[in-house]
């Protein structure tokens, strides 16, 4: 088996158990799990460039303001992310949250349109109306827009966005972005200890420890995902990221007993099946790219 079909494999199942852990957290609020996030993100970063002496890059990156001004704008867009999926899933919406990754993927086709100039096919087209009919149900059915999952969609869909046009790897793109983030996490933890409101200093020891392994928890899965799209088509880790929020929204309904009815079902089976449509699409297209190689 190519080994990227197991890196790909062992990411999203890492990013699908998320609910569990941030569960665990609970008792810390989601602002300050968020700056720890960050902090210890930087730290386990850290400690691999110096493992792998692959720091150099660092300086001339910082003196290039275009570059630098886009990680700005992906760091900001990645911890929006990261918190309003922490407070989600500790507010009781795993299965909301879990739909903003089941649409991610319409999002980001969407954006390539947009700002990428690409050409959408008439099966895309068609997977993108079926899904907005989806969330047009659901909002029509609960009185309100599903905003934490367009939140999410939206904030990793322009993550992705800005991380595709900038020249920098997974590791060194992660690197820069938790330097970036990381005053501003210190500003935020040294403010809420002065005030003696921090709930790290009063947690267990296993709380502490867990929280403290956030630094890794969130760069593996980001670099075996890295790993991975080296090794394999696009289309197939397109195909193999669904089961991330597969796992979530399992996850939320089987492990944390969140409601999911027939109105959750209509919404979601639109979805599902303009995924469906998208997927499909995106093997026609490899295996006439292949056909065109071979001929």
């Amino acid at each position: 088996m190519n080994p990227g079909i197991l890196y790909a494999f062992a990411a999203f199942v890492l990013w699908g158990l998320f609910p569990v852990y941030f569960k665990t957290l609970h008792q810390i609020p989601a602002l300050e799990m968020l700056a720890h996030r960050m902090a210890w993100s930087l730290v386990f970063v850290v400690a691999v460039l110096v493992v792998r002496r692959h720091w150099r890059w660092l300086g001339p990156t910082l003196r290039e303001r275009r570059l630098l001004g886009r990680f700005v704008a992906s760091a900001v867009l990645l911890s929006a992310n990261w918190g309003i999926y922490i407070w989600a899933v500790n507010a009781g919406h795993i299965v909301e949250a879990s739909l903003g990754y089941f649409i991610n993927p319409l999002i980001n086709v969407l954006f390539g349109y947009a700002f990428l100039r690409e050409r959408l096919r008439a099966l895309q087209w068609a997977a993108v109306a079926l899904a907005a009919a989806g969330v047009v149900w659901l909002t029509w059915q609960n009185g309100a827009p599903p905003w934490i999952s367009l939140a999410l969609a939206v904030t990793f869909g322009g993550y992705g966005l800005l991380r595709k046009t900038a020249q920098l790897g997974a590791l060194e793109g992660l690197a820069l972005e938790t330097v970036l983030l990381f005053p501003v996490a210190i500003v935020y933890l040294t403010i809420v200890g002065l005030a003696g409101a921090s709930h790290f200093t009063h947690a267990s020891r296993g709380l502490q420890l867990l929280l403290a392994a956030s630094g890794p928890i969130t760069a593996v899965p980001l670099l075996l995902f890295g790993a991975a799209a080296r090794r394999i088509p696009l289309s197939m880790l397109g195909l193999i990221q669904y089961v991330t929020p597969t796992l979530q929204l399992l996850t939320g309904v089987l492990i944390y007993g969140e409601p999911f009815g027939a109105v959750q079902a209509v919404g979601y089976g639109a979805i599902w099946v303009a995924l469906g449509l998208y997927s499909l699409e995106g093997v026609r297209s490899l295996v006439a790219a292949r056909e065109r190689r071979a001929a």
